[in-house]
């Protein structure tokens, strides 16, 4: 396969940052054009990156690839297009609201925004739970009479959560869900509320429109295509979503009410076999979508995040619920800068190559 090139705007941020550290070596896309605001505008992405003392603020982990260090900055609004396959968008929700559907008048856009996660003829998809929700893009074409599309990836928290869930409602059905997160500093980037002395020996028990998100999402995730909109699933969910001093990787504690009885020893192999055929094998995927851990121990942030290189959910202490009908509950670990950021959507891309969405 020929490599398409591909764009990315708000390229200097925390979240754009991902997608470059992503994106370099990709066997199916090259970064082609970065972009981001008017400041930025027709420095290099190493300079734009650089104080005045020479320090280069770049906080994806391991080194600025070279080739996209190079790239030279277009203003956000006036990205050049024309030998581009997708663009991918890592701005703040606000700016998303309008600059990808100026993208997706003519290209595939790709995004980690939140500003069109709810509109009804937006899937919201992870490949490995719901890609048959692809089949809403053309119904999106046709109502905003455009070429592209917008496909955003789902909030980082609820990511971890509905790739649990998925094996479970399919296999026993799903009622309702209880789940407590402890979520990492990473996960809010540079947003107030998390500096170090508010975060360190310490836990912070709200996380603003978090809780609503989630509910909102899962639903939408979990539910059935019917025509040309999505019947969100009827699975009740509450949440308490906290900031805990954790770098990277979410944790979830998650109770959950099955449709019909099973045992830890069934719901153990459902979710250890779960698969996915339209997402298995693509090049971002992991080895196995979830991994169980019997270690009461275990999953741990440090120790698990990185499983499947950072793509696979980790899933541990695996228990029977007195409280709830029916109720399983368990511990959770998903990597919110990886699979519920920039490599997430990197998947979903993926995901639509392959199901030829994009040329």
């Amino acid at each position: 396969m020929t490599k398409k090139r591909v764009g990315l705007i708000g390229a200097t941020g925390i979240a754009g940052q991902q997608f470059v550290a992503a994106l370099a070596n990709h066997p199916w896309f090259t970064l082609a054009r970065v972009a981001a605001s008017e400041r930025s505008a027709g420095k290099t992405l190493r300079d734009a990156l650089t104080d005045s003392s020479g320090a280069l603020a770049w906080y994806a982990g391991g080194e600025l690839p070279k080739d996209a260090a190079d790239l030279v900055l277009e203003p956000a609004d006036e990205l050049r297009t024309d030998d581009l396959s997708m663009v991918f968008s890592a701005v703040e929700s606000g700016p998303a609201s309008t600059l990808e559907p100026l993208h997706a008048a003519r290209l595939p856009v790709i995004s980690a925004a939140s500003a069109f996660r709810d509109a009804t003829d937006v899937p919201l998809i992870l490949p490995q739970v719901n890609p048959g929700h692809l089949a809403l893009v053309p119904a999106q074409r046709r109502a905003r009479h455009s070429e592209g599309f917008i496909l955003p990836i789902p909030n980082c928290t609820t990511t971890g959560l509905a790739i649990a869930l998925k094996p479970l409602a399919d296999a026993f059905g799903l009622r309702s869900v209880a789940m407590t997160s402890m979520q990492a500093v990473s996960g809010a980037g540079r947003s107030p509320g998390v500096a170090a002395l508010d975060v360190v020996d310490n836990l912070v028990p709200y996380i603003p429109n978090e809780e609503e998100k989630v509910a909102r999402e899962t639903g939408k995730i979990l539910g059935k295509l019917e025509g040309e909109r999505i019947a969100p699933h009827a699975v009740r969910v509450s949440c308490t979503c906290t900031r805990v001093a954790v770098l990277d990787g979410h944790t979830e504690s998650v109770f959950a009410s099955l449709e019909r009885p099973a045992t830890v020893a069934e719901v153990r192999e459902v979710l250890a076999s779960f698969a996915c055929p339209d997402a298995d094998g693509l090049p971002s995927a992991p080895e196995r979508w979830i991994e169980v851990h019997d270690d009461p121990y275990r999953p741990q942030p440090r120790r698990d995040r990185e499983a499947g290189a950072g793509m696979a959910t980790s899933v541990g202490r695996l228990r029977l619920d007195p409280v709830f009908e029916n109720g399983v509950k368990l511990v959770l670990l998903s990597h919110n800068t990886k699979m519920g950021a920039a490599k997430g959507a990197i998947l979903l891309a993926e995901l639509c190559v392959a199901k030829g969405l994009v040329q």
